[in-house]
């Protein structure tokens, strides 16, 4: 047989998602088979190419013929679909890579999933699908949806989701099918649905770009549970993003990842941080639950986005805007400022109990028409940037009505806008008339509010500066000195090397092996001194009081080295102790921590939080990828109190800030040029007053 030639499945994603012919294998029929269902739904969903049913035993379906075999198939066929039963599966994907099918959707389970020898059959048919170039969704999946085709490839009951301009790849089968359902009720509908499945070739990285190029898709929305090649999701995601918004919702985030926790820094930073990190950066908005998922989608799918986060909120009850005020600013989000015309004009349409001032408070006697004259006069507040408006069940007027004279206000409006339609039965109309407007609207201000939180976060994500300064670094030099290192803490002659050829701050540090050789090094380097026990087995040298600080005078060195000694062979007899270091004491300023962390999904961490021996106690830090960005940067500062500190606070003079971020900047570019670098840490690093600098008084450096 003579086949049509075929596009390349690896220039595009042709064959997948808009395929001229689609042959089931496997169908069925039984009704009370999985076979039947699929076929039902890819010759009844309105699909306009051509179906081709395939099973051993022949026969018909639905007025079809049913072929014995893939070979047997006419062509146009793009896409086969395979719903038989594993053992079966390698020796008929042959065929299918025979007989030119570029695409496949294996719904079957009984692969990765079921132990060993399922992972060895799919390691199989992932070998087949290479050899002939052919792309495979799943194994072990339910399918996928394309509701503007149309297109419906999976065996679930009808009607299908509705349309809309929501994507949905998901790591869960049931999640999919749950949310087909769900949705209905909801007044939201889907572009597409992708079941991934076991991911044995395509996963949700592969996808991200071919479904955010669908121009019905305006928003994606992700399942995950985990991601197979963390570096590679950031790149794709971060290009994605600057397109269309990425909402995820990532599951098992309280699971650690198993790492050894040498530092505070490994101790700190759970698996949860470095996703938190990556989706940061790549710019995804991450969801703590399914309904967050889809209540920031239709936000972000339907209003525009705001030029600040200072909201007006209009209410006719009074505790609901007191709840809605509390959860903006919950939400990192402010209550506008009326400008004195925006009151003026208020005052004309309110009666004099009513609340001028944000919240406004309208009174239950607010008719449609001053919530429309209300919400105009809002809006037309240069300092409003967008608006929360509050829809309990009227005393007086039915919702609806009130939903009816807003939703024109609300689609001319170039300020987003959300509604809190409190209640259930008696708000139904109302609900159905702003999801047919595209208009989001929830249940309680809380979700509302969080809804233009996100709206904010896309805003700021798509201003923010992404760039990553250049400094001067000696990589060759550092390289050199490392591979003279042994796995396991670095000696800290070395650390203090490689943060030279760096240009991390250090200060000049002497090893005293005798109680004479520290006196006479505190005398160089002149008093006050610090003192600090010298051994690669002790990284937390005041869990043994090994740190003795302010030491004045040549005898108290003498005295302050014994002592120091005395402890660590106490506390640690086993440890090899090389000594004592000896380093000046810089004059007071913020003390904070900064370290870098190897994460086996991501790659480099770079961490910034409140330093000293209390840190995994205190817990103020946060989580970067490496190498830094100038975003990255300023979101360690700001989300830390030890970052907001740095600008002064009560007694304490503003320090420099500046040079905390130029450390980070250089630490995080280490640790990126030399993933053999587990962890570092500086703590603390000594921040002194604006334009002074910044000193690390302390470094561990953790080899693999």
């Amino acid at each position: 047989m003579t086949h049509q030639p075929q596009p390349d499945p690896h220039s595009d994603f042709e064959a997948l998602f808009r395929p001229r012919g689609i042959a089931l294998i496997g169908a069925s029929t039984d009704p009370a088979r999985l076979g039947y269902g699929m076929a039902r739904n890819l010759l009844h969903s309105g699909y306009q190419g051509t179906v081709h049913l395939v099973n051993l035993h022949g026969g018909t379906l639905f007025g079809q013929p049913i072929y014995r075999s893939i070979l047997q198939v006419p062509d146009p066929l793009d896409l086969a679909v395979l719903l038989i039963p594993a053992p079966s599966i390698p020796q008929v994907l042959q065929q299918c890579g025979e007989r030119g099918v570029q695409a496949a959707v294996i719904a079957a389970g009984g692969f990765r999933e079921v132990g060993a020898a399922g992972a060895a059959l799919e390691q199989e048919i992932t070998s087949i699908a290479r050899q002939y170039r052919m792309r495979l969704l799943g194994p072990n999946c339910i399918g996928l949806i394309d509701t503007r085709l149309p297109l419906n490839v999976t065996f679930l009951p009808p009607p299908g989701p509705p349309s809309g301009g929501v994507a949905f790849l998901s790591h869960s089968g049931a999640i999919c099918a749950a949310l087909i359902d769900w949705a209905r009720s909801q007044g939201f509908g889907f572009s597409r649905l992708i079941s991934l499945g076991n991911q044995a070739d395509l996963n949700e990285t592969d996808l991200l770009a071919p479904v955010a190029a669908d121009p019905a898709t305006r928003v994606l929305t992700l399942y995950l549970e985990g991601l197979p090649d963390g570096p590679r999701f950031v790149q794709q995601a971060t290009q994605v993003t600057r397109q269309k918004p990425v909402v995820a919702l990532k599951v098992g985030r309280f699971a650690s990842g198993q790492r050894a926790a040498a530092s505070h820094t490994g101790a700190l930073a759970g698996q949860d941080s470095a996703y938190q990190a990556a989706f940061r950066r790549a710019g995804v908005v991450r969801a703590n639950t399914t309904e967050e998922l889809f209540d920031w989608a239709h936000a972000l799918s339907w209003c525009p986005l705001p030029a600040g986060r200072a909201m007006a909120v209009l209410t006719n009850a009074g505790g609901p805007g007191v709840t809605a005020a509390d959860a903006l600013e919950a939400h990192g989000l402010a209550l506008a400022a009326l400008k004195p015309a925006t009151i003026d004009g208020l005052s004309q349409l309110l009666s004099p109990p009513a609340s001028l001032h944000n919240p406004v408070d309208m009174l239950a006697s607010a008719t449609p028409e001053v919530y429309a004259g209300c919400l105009q006069v809002l809006l037309a507040d240069p300092g409003v940037d967008g608006a929360l408006v509050i829809i309990p069940p009227p005393p007086t007027y039915p919702a609806e009505a009130i939903a009816q004279v807003l939703t024109p206000l609300i689609q001319a409006s170039s300020k987003p806008v959300v509604i809190a339609l409190m209640g259930e039965r008696l708000i139904e109309t109302a609900a159905s008339l702003f999801r047919r407007a595209r208009i989001p609207e929830y249940r309680f201000p809380e979700r509302a509010a969080a809804a233009l939180s996100v709206l904010c976060q896309r805003a700021e994500m798509l201003a923010q500066d992404n760039s990553t300064p250049a400094y001067a670094v000696q990589r060759q030099q550092a390289g050199q000195r490392l591979t003279q290192a042994a796995p396991g803490f670095l000696e800290a002659g070395l650390a203090n090397a490689l943060f030279q050829a760096y240009g991390l701050p250090t200060l000049p540090m002497r090893l005293a092996t005798t109680s004479d050789e520290a006196a006479q090094a505190a005398i160089e380097l002149g008093f006050p001194v610090a003192l600090k026990v010298a051994s690669p087995d002790i990284p937390h040298k005041s869990d043994v009081s090994g740190v003795l600080l302010d030491v004045q005078g040549a005898q108290a060195a003498r005295l302050g080295f014994d002592q120091i000694i005395a402890n660590a062979r106490q506390a640690r007899p086993q440890a090899n102790i090389l000594g004592v270091h000896v380093q000046h004491m810089l004059p007071d300023g913020q003390d904070v921590i900064i370290g870098t962390l190897q994460d086996i999904t991501f790659g480099p961490l770079v961490m910034f939080g409140s330093g000293g021996v209390e840190v995994e106690g205190l817990k103020d830090v946060a989580f970067a990828l490496a190498p830094l960005t100038r975003a990255d940067a300023d979101y360690l500062l700001k989300s830390t109190w030890a970052g907001r500190k740095l600008e002064g606070f009560r007694s304490l003079p503003p320090a420099d800030r500046e040079a905390v971020q130029e450390a980070l900047f250089r630490l995080g570019q280490l640790a990126t040029d030399f993933p053999r670098l587990a962890e570092i840490e500086i703590n603390p690093l000594r921040v002194l007053p604006r334009g002074q600098g910044a000193v690390a008084l302390d470094i561990r450096i953790r080899a693999a």
